[in-house]
């Protein structure tokens, strides 16, 4: 009989262990990973633009639509996510419409990534007649993303103790008012954790944007920021190849002699850019945070 001391002692030992091979398996893809890509890396190649044949090429174009696709993604996820977040913790009834909203919050996050390329090719390249867009790119991550923020969303505003919305009702204000002015300052830390998990997502995309957004990079112009223009690089509706997409055909179907090292550096590359993305948004998120609440 092993006395209930011992047990926790075990009990403890197996939870430490588990945490240390996760702890391991992470240092250790990601030393392999920067071990063969960080010394690709440099000015040159962060800022020229891919060859096809020849060796010697960068991945600038493709880091750049990387973040835009991200951008144009959230600028559509965010206020739809925390909005439906909103309405389910808030303002939702019990009833038939809102067990089916919940329902289709739950098969939207279960769809398979080449699910939503292939419906995304269907509407946002073939129906729509856009063609390959980087907006349909951002629409088909919309479809992945939205799930994750409606959830996070509605969790943290569920967290904020009672007491604080209870005590905003009790001196008289609107219920929106209180959603806005006390609830969503408080539930800001977990909301941004729902957006930072769906952004890295964006970032290891490869399979809907291969579908939507396209795997071909035009010529670009960074003097002209118009975004109506074909060749600007702020134009949503031009093809993008982003660099998830380009690791994947650089290791599937390139002939450039140095294809392998291309994609050890763009690999190292966007792990480097997904790493910093976080370290930014806690930043900021905590600075936001500490603002709206008045805390330290």
């Amino acid at each position: 009989m092993i006395s209930p001391k011992t047990a926790d002692r075990i009990a403890t030992a197996v939870f430490s262990a588990i945490a240390g091979f996760f702890v391991l398996l992470l240092l250790g893809l990601l030393g392999y990973i920067f071990y063969r890509g960080l010394p690709v890396i440099d000015w040159h190649f962060l800022t020229s633009p891919p060859k096809t044949m020849e060796s010697g090429g960068g991945v600038g174009i493709q880091l750049f639509n990387t973040v835009y696709v991200l951008v144009l993604s959230l600028l559509i996820t965010v206020p739809l996510g925390v909005g439906g977040g909103i309405y389910l913790a808030e303002f939702a009834r019990r009833g038939p419409f809102t067990e089916l909203v919940r329902l289709a919050v739950e098969v939207l996050a279960s769809l398979p990534s080449i699910v939503v390329g292939l419906f995304g090719f269907l509407v946002f390249v073939y129906y729509t007649g856009w063609k390959f867009t980087l907006l349909g790119g951002a629409l088909a991550l919309t479809i992945f993303n939205l799930p994750l923020i409606v959830r996070v969303t509605e969790d943290a505003l569920r967290a904020v103790p009672r007491d604080q919305r209870e005590a905003s009702l009790a001196l008289g204000v609107t219920r929106w008012h209180t959603v806005v002015h006390v609830l969503l300052p408080s539930a800001v830390p977990g909301i941004l954790t729902g957006i930072i998990l769906a952004s890295g997502r964006a970032f290891g995309e490869a399979a809907a944007l291969m579908f939507t957004a396209g795997m071909t990079t035009l010529p670009l112009d960074f003097s002209d920021w118009n975004p109506f223009s074909p060749s600007s690089p702020l134009s949503p509706m031009r093809p993008g190849e982003v660099l998830s997409v380009h690791i994947w055909k650089l290791n599937a179907e390139s002939l450039v002699p140095d294809r392998l090292r291309i994609s050890d550096g763009a690999s190292a590359l966007l792990v480097l850019v997904v790493l910093l993305y976080n370290v930014i948004a806690r930043w900021i998120g905590r600075a936001f945070y500490r603002r709206l609440t008045a805390s330290e």
